[in-house]
């Protein structure tokens, strides 16, 4: 099993490290059968081969350690930055970029970002890998619009880490914990890379959602596809769609695709990834997923399927709700919290479905977090699903 220091540090990113993966998978595979025992039989847990520098997007916060511009993760539960060194999860280039970001920060003398008072600049380094191109984009999160250098920054930072393929500057003033903020400008490059994924092309931002395991994203994505059994011509719904990628394609095939995502930046991307796609079928709409799929079914409008890709925590009661009024035949949910999963999956089976299929994926190797894919059908007149 490799070596971690930054576990030593409290870093809390991996809580299951010194458990062998085996025996992770069992622990998973026990826990989601427990679960989800109420509604089927889940499938064997899909483990990696090699669960090691899977991750294709990491996040580093600045500090200062020694009298020197440092970076490293929140401490487990705290809000005190530990080193992490050379991350056993992120993709090895995303370690080399961001080591290349912390030095050209350092050179051009950036101070961190103090929470506690509010004074100082650079907050946060973001890097996204995309595994296919070999593309890594590079954020450097400020805490005001003004960067002194930007540009020699990209430039010091290319010439450690080649490459680099963009550069952005995102601007955070508030006093918050979230990451990123709204506004950004571009250092270097376009501001985006290009990833593939299941023969698609994907282009991404730095605020664009995307899963962070690729390798097992893509047998996500095709048990996704297998779920929907698609025969042409159904109208789909992509709720949660972020940049489109579950949509464009496990929805390929479908005669309507309808997206919709709360994050307008998601939105954006999700719209041009249909054109580069050549996805004329696909429309996306920023909007309030409930309050949406609410309008739909109050219009009378009708879907066959509906994918849903929540985030942790689950569904709304009222996007359940909406969902149970439009009563697509097929629902395929892909959960990344198996509690609130069976919470959700309690609601739908009340609500008329039936659940199929429950395959369980391993995206997350060395953490507790568990992806599952879930068929539910609405039974027709003879009771058949």
């Amino acid at each position: 099993m490799p070596h971690c220091d930054a576990k030593k540090q409290g870093c809390g990113g991996c809580p299951l490290l010194e458990i062998p993966y085996p025996e992770q998978l069992a622990q998973k595979q026990k826990r989601i059968d427990r679960l989800l025992a109420p509604f089927g039989k889940p499938r064997p847990i899909l483990g990696m081969e090699e669960p090691w520098h899977y991750r294709n997007k990491a996040i580093a916060t600045f500090t200062r350690r020694g009298g020197a511009l440092a970076a490293g993760i929140y401490q487990e539960g705290t809000h005190r930055v530990v080193p992490c060194g050379e991350c056993l999860l992120v993709s090895r280039r995303l370690n080399q970029a961001l080591e290349a970001a912390l030095e050209a920060a350092r050179q051009c003398g950036y101070e961190p970002y103090q929470e506690e008072r509010g004074r100082g600049l650079v907050r946060h380094l973001q890097a996204r890998h995309a595994f296919a191109t070999g593309q890594v984009l590079v954020s450097l999160v400020t805490a005001g619009p003004l960067l002194p250098g930007g540009r020699e920054f990209a430039r010091l930072l290319r010439q450690k880490a080649p490459f680099v393929e963009s550069v952005v500057q995102n601007i955070n003033p508030g006093r918050t914990s979230a990451v990123l903020g709204r506004q950004e400008k571009v250092l270097y490059g376009s501001g985006k890379i290009r990833d593939e994924l299941c023969g698609k092309s994907f282009l991404l931002s730095s605020r664009s959602f995307y899963q962070v395991n690729p390798l097992q994203t893509r047998r996500l994505y095709e048990l996704a596809r297998q779920a929907a059994d698609l025969k042409g011509g159904e109208t789909v719904i992509d709720a949660y769609c972020g940049a489109g990628t579950i949509g464009l394609i496990a929805g390929e095939g479908a005669g309507r695709l309808l997206g919709v995502e709360v994050n307008r930046d998601a939105v954006a991307d999700a719209i041009q990834n249909a054109r580069y796609n050549k996805a004329d079928n696909a429309r996306f709409f920023c909007a309030d997923a409930s309050q949406w799929m609410a309008r739909q079914a109050a219009r009378g409008e009708k879907a066959d399927l509906v994918f849903l890709d929540p985030p942790r925590q689950g569904s709304s009661p009222q996007f359940l709700q909406s969902l149970l009024a439009l009563s697509p035949r097929r629902v395929v949910y892909i959960s990344c919290g198996p509690e609130s999963l069976a919470r959700d999956l309690g609601l739908l089976t009340r609500g008329g479905y039936r659940v199929g299929e429950i395959w369980p994926v391993d995206m997350f190797p060395h953490t507790p977090h568990i992806e599952t894919v879930v068929l539910l059908s609405k039974p027709d007149a003879r009771g058949r699903a």
